[in-house]
This record gives structure tokens, C-alpha cells and sequence, in this order.
């Protein structure tokens, strides 16, 4: 009897001590969240300051909103995951400024293919979502099926980046690759590992093991190439010169001059009609008088000579 009261007693202390845990890991999980959801802050900032958004796209903050609204919906499934609720309705709000934001400056393609894709994803998929599942499914079930949906998007979401990696690899720029937000999301995938391991659903710490490891990678590739020249400047340059060869064929053409000689244009027509020899001066290339050199008379008083060289 000793021994078994003392077993419960440790079974007791060790569960309290891992609902410690799972509520410490939610907690930091939820601040780390929100660092993720304000870091998009200085790319808006630029956005403002150019009054655009070219270079950059609605598709993260989109996706954004529709993982929010997913998590939320299987939290309700739920009956322990209330961190899951109060971090993700945060983000449903913020993603939503950034949407309305990101459209008041986008140009007409780009606002049509943003509103395109938000009837796709918030309207059509995340709508087809609850009705298929509250009618399709109930009890337990519908929390399994919704937690493999956000199991299967949270990977989705997560291999996503490798677009950008490859796009940091070949232009050799991490212009479009904020490193706050590559350091926040891997930050938030450990809390969100550990939490959803703690708690014993798989669902949320899968996900985030991906996460972590596409967290790191962008942050080594940050460092390789942050002070890297970018290709398409190389390109540019390159490109220039293609596009305007005879200019440069003209400039090699072109000598360089050494030295000049110099005429004293007021005087253009006295010399004309004169019949002395006037003399001008020759500068060499340090601008110092080098030589007299004298201009032949007219061959008819009649007929002025304007062959004059000024530059040889």
C-alpha cells in the first residue's frame, strides 16, 4: 500500500509538472506567434513609402489568414487547446490588416489575383471545410479529420519557402527574405513542437518539425548572402551593353586627346583677312605650352580657309 500511495503521489507531481510545461510552452508559443504576425511591419513599411507592392505578393499573408482560421475551427474541436484559440484569432486579425493594406496599394493585376485567391482559399476551401466536416463526420472524427487538414497545410505552409530559398540562391539577394521573420518562425516552431508534444497531438507538433529545420536553413543562406552584390544588377549591366553595342563601338573610336590648339574665336575674321602668319599655341596634356605653331595663309585673299583643326 506504501508503495502505491507514493507511485500516485509521483504519477501526480510528474502530471503537474508536465501541465506546467505544455501551459509554459502555449504561453511562449503564443508571444513567439506574435512576434511572427508583426514582423511583416517593415516590408509594409516599404510598401508605404514606395507607394507599391511590386516585388512583393499577397499569397503569405492570404495563406496566413486561411491556417488561423483553420487552427481556430480544430481548437473548438477540441477541449485543451485554448492557447490555440487566443493566438490565432490575434492572427486572423492582423493578417486581415495586412490583406486590406496590401490591396489599397497593389496595381489592378495584382489586387485582382489577390481577391481571386482569397474567394479560393477563405471563401470556397476553408467554407467547403466546415460544411463537409460538421455534415460528413461528428464526435471524434471530425476532430481527427480536421486535425489531418491542418496537419497536411501546416507541412503545405511550411515547404513554401523553398520557392524563396531558391530564388535567394540564384539572384544571390535576400532583399524579399526578412530575416526577423525566418528567426520568429523558428523560434515559434520549437514552442509549438514542444506544446503539441507535451499535449500529446501530433498534429500540431509534426508541422512544426519542418518548421525548424526550413527556419535554420534560411537563416544560414541570410547569412551567406546578405552582403552579396545581387545578379540581376550584374545582369543589368550586361544587358545594357547588348542593347546599346554601337555606342560602345563609337566610344573605343573615339582618341584620346593629347593636346589642343587653342583660337581665339573673337578674333576668327581678323585673322581670315590678314595676310600675317598669327600663331596659336599648342597645349600638351598637362595643359603647358609645348609649341608656336603657325597658320599657313589663305591660298585666295577671297576664299577663307575654315579647316581649322581644334583637337588632334
Amino acid at each position: 500500500m506504501h508503495h502505491s500511495s507514493d507511485f500516485v503521489k509521483d504519477l501526480r507531481k510528474m502530471t503537474g509538472t508536465l501541465a506546467h510545461l505544455t501551459l509554459a510552452f502555449g504561453l511562449l508559443g503564443n508571444v513567439v506567434s506574435f512576434m511572427v504576425f508583426l514582423a511583416p511591419i517593415p516590408t509594409f513599411y516599404k510598401v508605404y513609402k514606395k507607394k507599391s507592392t511590386e516585388g512583393f505578393q499577397s499569397a503569405p499573408y492570404v495563406v496566413g489568414l486561411f491556417s488561423a482560421m483553420l487552427w481556430i475551427y480544430y481548437a473548438f474541436l477540441k477541449t485543451n487547446v485554448l492557447l490555440l484559440i487566443t493566438i490565432n484569432s490575434v492572427g486572423c486579425f492582423i493578417e486581415t490588416l495586412y490583406i486590406c493594406f496590401f490591396l489599397f496599394y497593389a496595381p489592378k493585376k495584382a489586387r485582382m489575383e489577390s481577391l481571386k485567391l482569397i474567394v479560393l482559399l477563405i471563401v470556397v476551401g476553408f467554407g467547403l471545410i466546415v460544411v463537409l466536416t460538421q455534415f460528413l463526420a461528428s464526435g471524434v472524427t471530425r476532430g481527427v479529420i480536421v486535425g489531418w487538414i491542418c496537419l497536411v497545410f501546416s507541412l503545405c505552409v511550411f515547404v513554401a519557402p523553398l520557392g524563396v530559398l531558391r530564388q535567394v540562391i540564384k539572384t544571390k539577394s535576400v532583399e524579399y527574405m526578412p530575416v526577423l521573420l525566418s528567426v520568429a518562425l523558428t523560434l515559434s516552431a520549437v514552442m509549438w513542437f514542444f506544446y503539441g508534444l507535451l499535449l500529446g497531438d501530433f498534429n500540431i507538433a509534426i508541422p512544426n518539425v519542418l518548421g525548424f529545420i526550413f527556419g535554420i536553413i534560411q537563416m544560414i543562406l541570410y547569412v551567406i548572402y546578405k552582403n552579396k552584390k545581387p545578379v540581376a544588377n550584374e545582369q543589368a549591366t550586361e544587358v545594357e551593353a547588348k542593347k546599346y553595342p554601337i555606342r560602345e563601338m563609337e566610344e573605343k573610336k573615339i582618341p584620346k586627346v593629347t593636346y589642343h590648339k587653342t583660337i581665339d574665336v573673337m578674333k576668327l575674321n581678323a585673322l581670315m583677312c590678314s595676310d600675317a602668319l598669327p600663331v596659336v599655341t599648342r597645349l600638351d596634356e598637362n595643359g603647358h605650352d609645348a609649341t608656336q605653331v603657325a597658320i599657313e595663309p589663305q591660298a585666295h585673299p577671297n576664299v577663307p580657309n575654315h579647316n581649322i583643326d581644334v583637337a588632334a
